[in-house]
């Protein structure tokens, strides 16, 4: 901890622009949101516009999450704070997980419902990541980054199965 407080100041800022994505953590209001649409516009513009599956992306997104364990806790190290939100990385990088029960429906789907998919899946997710409900705000207490991944992680999770429901509700009426 004392190493980045004290280390290397081009190395603090890598971290921290990282950890931020620059001014749209730090300077933009409701970060989280920001952070949360970003990874939606990469993901569905990875789906959409170059035809991947949605489960390779999310593959691609594993690293991301793995690397945000580490790259959160220097950057509340630096900070000297606890999940600041201006730490926007973690909603960034789980936005995938909020889909993995509905690949199909975002591969296969028109540009139109893809952004419907894609608004309900945000959506869920905030109100997840936002509110904190059903245990996830006891997943911050887990040490620095690892608390800081895990709960987003959660809110993804929660918001997929609602989303694999929505998918599935209509067709126990068919």
């Amino acid at each position: 901890d004392s190493l980045l407080m004290k280390g290397n100041k081009p190395m603090r800022q890598i971290i921290l622009w990282l950890a931020t994505f620059g001014p749209i953590g730090r300077k933009l209001p409701a970060p989280g949101t920001f952070g949360t649409l970003i990874g939606i516009l990469l993901y569905g513009s990875l789906i959409f516009f170059c035809g991947f599956h949605p489960w390779i992306v999310a593959a691609w997104f594993v690293p991301l999450y793995i690397l945000g364990i580490p790259l959160c806790t220097a950057a509340e190290v630096i900070l000297e704070e606890t999940d600041p939100s201006e730490i926007i990385w973690d909603e960034f990088s789980v936005v995938p997980f909020v889909f993995l029960l509905v690949p199909l429906e975002l591969k296969e789907s028109n540009l139109t419902e893809l952004i419907i998919w894609l608004t309900l899946g945000c959506m869920l997710f905030r109100f997840f990541d936002i509110y904190k409900p059903l245990g996830i705000k006891y997943l911050q207490n887990l040490p620095r980054g690892l608390g800081v991944m895990s709960d987003d992680l959660a809110a993804a999770i929660f918001s997929a199965i609602l989303l694999f429901f929505a998918k599935t509700f209509p067709l126990s009426f068919s």
